[in-house]
């Protein structure tokens, strides 16, 4: 029997990429191969600061999914800068009517906004990421595809609902950034099949933001890789790792780094005993600082990263942007305790629903006295550890996941 084809669509793919929306886009995928024929649809771009064409264009398969990729078209930073300045009056707009609390009454007099769509058209159209001839395929074989999955909002989410609306099941990863009150979005969101969300912070977010226009939706959500550790030893001496550290694990730029390294700079100039290093895991996009207490790696394979996390003392994530958190499931698993910013309302609903598995800070203050009882109390540790196992089982299995993925893809005509 013949089984029905199935494309998720993202900016970037592969193995040693580690961006969040790329690797739950790769976990999701992988796992549906024995139902549907799944492919993945995506750029040749790897570096997303440069957005260089590093991969070749064609297709490969990788762990049973066929991956196909598109050049990305050329892009003139300056122009594209110029276009998300015309753009940015729209926002900026929704945006103050969001924090007044009006966005969502407003959308029952007007659902879809126009406000600068043009501008923000050309916003994305000239971001590195577009890719004409990616846009053109969907276009022209949406009749072989029972479903469309795009991930995140990049150009390929808004010209996959423009071409297969009907067939498209939107996992929008949405923070509470301007980005998210773009005009466009109240289109975007209206016209898709189904909106598939990480948890219920991110849901709410986007009800509010559309408000009346949403299209149906629901959690769809993920779960998490249980990969075996490589040689621990090996690896500590590889990276040059040291006994106690405080871990962070992502892309390594100003915004998912936030005030992480200054917090923990501070930590360290109050408690001079303390032996804990701040290790940083994963590609760097950003400055770094040199200190005799701060450890980058670079990026790192899924068992090597496993190892590193299961000999750290604390793991932290301090982005406010965050639209459920693989670090911090990995993390909770793992039976490891986790500092998050309790700014990120995600990060902060993980930690009551778990009934604190991990902890949030809310300053610079409550980071230093939050990570010092961490530090100095096994006991707090383990019994974090011992809530987080159970939250996980409980919420993110993945027969649950897999089993409401399908669900939708057969609810689509």
């Amino acid at each position: 029997m013949t089984k029905e084809k199935i494309a998720f669509i993202v900016v970037r793919y592969g193995k040693d990429i580690n961006g969040g929306a790329e690797y739950h886009c790769r976990m999701l995928a992988e796992r549906l191969v024995n139902d549907y024929d799944v492919e993945v649809l995506t750029t040749c771009v790897k570096n997303y600061v440069t957005g260089d064409n590093e991969y070749p264009e064609g297709e490969e398969i990788l762990n049973g999914v066929l991956v196909r990729r598109f050049y990305s078209d050329p892009v003139e930073p300056d122009l594209h800068k110029s276009y998300v300045r015309q753009a940015a009056p729209a926002k900026k707009w929704r945006h103050f009517l969001y924090r007044c609390r009006l966005l969502k009454p407003l959308s029952y007099v007007k659902p879809i906004w126009h406000y600068k769509e043009q501008e923000e058209i050309k916003a994305l159209n000239s971001q590195v990421f577009y890719s004409s001839s990616m846009y053109a395929f969907i276009r022209e074989n949406k009749a072989s595809y029972r479903a469309f999955i795009p991930l995140s909002f990049f150009p390929h989410t808004y010209y996959t609902a423009l071409y297969a609306p009907e067939k498209t099941i939107l996992i929008p990863t949405m923070h509470n950034n301007g980005s998210s009150f773009r005009s466009i979005i109240t289109s975007v969101f209206s016209e898709v099949a189904y909106i598939g969300f990480n948890i219920e912070a991110e849901q709410k977010l986007v009800e509010n933001i559309v408000g009346k226009p949403l299209a149906a939706h629901g959690i769809i959500s993920v779960g998490i890789e249980k990969t075996k550790a490589a040689d621990w030893e090996r690896t500590k001496v590889k990276y040059n790792l040291p006994e106690d550290y405080l871990l962070y694990v992502g892309r390594i730029d100003a915004i998912k780094l936030n005030n992480i390294v200054d917090y923990f700079l501070s930590y360290k100039k109050k408690y001079t005993g303390s032996r804990l290093k701040l290790v940083l895991v994963g590609g760097i996009f950003g400055k770094t600082v040199e200190h005799p207490d701060i450890i980058y790696t670079g990026f790192v394979d899924d068992a090597e990263k496993v190892a590193i996390q299961l000999n750290a003392k604390v793991i932290v994530n301090p982005s406010r942007y965050e639209s459920l958190s693989l670090i911090l499931l990995e993390t909770m698993s793992e039976g490891k305790a986790m500092l998050v910013n309790g700014r990120c309302n995600v990060l902060r609903e993980h930690c009551e629903k778990s009934n604190y598995a991990a902890l949030y800070y809310m300053n610079r203050r409550d980071f230093i006295r939050k990570l010092h009882n961490l530090e100095n109390s096994e006991t707090l540790r383990q019994q974090m550890g011992e809530k987080g196992r159970h939250y996980v089982q409980e919420n993110y299995n993945w027969e649950m996941i897999i089993g409401r993925m399908k669900n939708v893809i057969q609810m689509l005509s």
